[in-house]
């Protein structure tokens, strides 16, 4: 379903393609030639489909009963993700697969692929609990993807792809999830969670700037959602007699956060020439569908599940 959230990217990369002049005049016609997603959980197609010992896989039931065929995908949700959402609405494709699937078609291929993988984070040490691909790993498979392309349609027309694709990035929950809040395992080196944060930050640049490197100038890079409101957090922190409610410190922490984010994106666009690098908000739309689930008109399950 297409939440708040979704729509709020959509209008988001709309704009982004719009300002570097991708998009005149289309309607039916691309307005990108590819997308190429990386992260965590909230965009992770299915590759952990195919990780033997990854913790999180998204292969059973409920998760995909509003696909077609009816059959969980290794997408973390009922239906399409939002990247899915943002794929068809710009014209690129119904549904992005993840790189690791086999025998992807060489149109697959062209039109972009999916690298993120539940339970990965900027931490490496996110990993050790989670055994997912590592975002630091991620650009290592987007270099084998542009080596398959080039294969494709030729090293120039590879590179233009690339240089015209639509690059969503959605990920650092799991860092402050499982090594700060529930494992504290951080907290020690970082007392504060602001130090923590920056150093999280730091793993974002570097890895905004391997795309780079690598080709990709039209980044769409995602802030933290309200973290004190997934279903596990208030799990953790809920005694008995208490009612379910959102933890106000780790939403607190997740507002610090996006704000670091959203004056340091800017500060690495302005180094990285012919880059447009924009923050999308995925704390507000999110806490607005928390706060209104029946105008959106979703549904709660009491103790987690689907929202």
């Amino acid at each position: 379903m297409a939440t708040s959230k979704t729509i709020a990217v959509i209008l988001f990369l709309i704009t982004l393609v719009a300002s570097t002049n991708a998009a005149k005049n289309a309607t039916t016609r691309p307005l990108a030639p590819a997308i190429l997603i990386f992260g965590d959980s909230s965009v992770d197609t299915g590759n952990n489909n195919y990780l033997a010992n990854a913790n999180f896989k998204a292969n059973h039931i409920p998760y995909g009963v509003d696909l077609p065929g009816k059959a969980a995908s290794g997408r973390f949700s009922n239906g399409k993700l939002y990247c899915d959402i943002v794929a068809s609405k710009l014209h690129i494709k119904e549904l992005v697969p993840p790189f690791l699937q086999p025998n992807l078609s060489d149109t697959e291929i062209v039109t972009g692929v999916n690298f993120a993988s539940a339970g990965s984070g900027y931490d490496d040490q996110t990993m050790l609990l989670t055994k997912a691909i590592p975002i630091a790993y991620q650009p290592t498979m987007l270099k084998s993807y542009i080596t398959r392309l080039k294969g494709i349609v030729g090293e120039k027309k590879a590179m233009e792809i690339i240089n015209g694709a639509i690059v969503i990035v959605s990920a650092g929950t799991n860092d402050f999830i499982l090594n700060y809040y529930d494992f504290p395992t951080r907290r020690e080196e970082y007392p504060k969670v602001s130090d923590y944060q920056n150093f999280v930050l730091n793993k974002l640049e570097k890895f905004v700037k391997e795309l780079y490197n690598l080709g990709c100038r039209k980044m769409s890079v995602g802030g933290l959602s309200p973290m004190g409101c997934l279903p596990i957090q208030i799990d953790t922190k809920l005694s008995k007699g208490m009612s379910r409610r959102c933890i106000k410190s780790q939403n607190k922490d997740a507002v610090l956060y996006n704000k670091k984010l959203q004056k340091l994106l800017p500060a690495i666009e302005a180094s990285l020439p012919g880059s447009k690098i924009l923050y999308a908000n995925a704390y507000d739309p999110m806490m607005d569908m928390i706060k209104h689930l029946i105008r959106v008109g979703e549904s709660i399950i009491a103790r987690g599940g689907r929202i």
